[in-house]
């Protein structure tokens, strides 16, 4: 670059092999740019709905009518044949229940199986207790096995 005196009457310096722009972009390019770009954007998505509509329609041409079966049946019936047979996955369409208020109900009747008092074998003596009476009981009492298995062989370890 030069620091000699200008010949011309700009401030931009002058150097053989170096060319200076006035501005560093020239606008009405990038718009003219952009302009193109939304054009081809706008042409390209009406060809690609042309083609297809296009193709749908000839599609459904192509397709062979129903049997008059399924022509008579109701919406209902419909539904359920194009169904996968049961067992069918909760939530998905074609399922009735909630999966969400059977998970609730399960919880709460695991809840109160496990809080009530009833027999299991009446005559063996086999009684269901809730899980807390339980818990109390192996805390006070301990388990009936192991009371006797340990002292044994805390004895053969001295």
């Amino acid at each position: 670059m030069s620091t000699d005196p200008h010949k011309s009457g700009s401030n931009l310096p002058e150097h053989g092999d170096v060319s200076f722009e006035s501005r560093d972009i020239s606008i009405s390019s990038v718009l003219w740019s952009l302009l193109y770009l939304a054009i081809t954007v706008i042409v390209s998505l009406g060809i690609c709905l042309y083609f297809f509509k296009f193709s749908a329609k000839y599609a459904a041409s192509q397709d062979t009518p129903p049997p008059m079966v399924r022509q008579q049946m109701s919406a209902s019936d419909e539904m359920n044949a194009s169904m996968p047979p049961e067992p069918r996955l909760q939530g998905l369409p074609g399922h009735i229940s909630d999966p969400q208020q059977d998970l609730r109900d399960k919880i709460a009747a695991d809840a109160k199986a496990n809080e009530s008092y009833g027999w299991v074998d009446e005559k063996a003596g086999i009684a269901q207790i809730p899980v807390k009476e339980a818990m109390k009981i192996i805390a006070d009492k301990g388990l009936p096995g192991a009371t006797q298995a340990v002292p044994a062989a805390l004895e053969k370890k001295k």
